[in-house]
């Protein structure tokens, strides 16, 4: 992931925090949750004369990639944990 795209992540999570503080992503509708990201993605789309549908792309291509990194981070902890365990 660039700087770029991490940025572009970042942005777009701390819009959910404002807008969205106390929802449950698992059960909250993917439609409403799309509906309040679209200002701040439409907003990210004209800043990089992208559409709103390649920046949700984008976005939840990195979404998952930045999953994917806390999960192995999460993994080397826990393995790194065992290891102690086990001195």
């Amino acid at each position: 992931m660039t700087k770029e795209q991490r940025a572009m992540l970042t942005r777009i999570n701390e819009y959910a925090e404002k807008v969205m503080p106390d929802i449950d992503p698992q059960k909250t509708p993917i439609s409403y949750q799309l509906d309040m990201l679209t200002p701040i993605m439409k907003e990210i789309g004209e800043e990089q004369d992208k559409s709103l549908s390649d920046i949700f792309i984008e976005y939840m291509d990195l979404a998952s990639e930045a999953a994917l990194e806390m999960e192995n981070k999460l993994q080397e902890s826990l393995k790194d944990i065992e290891d102690e365990d086990k001195k």
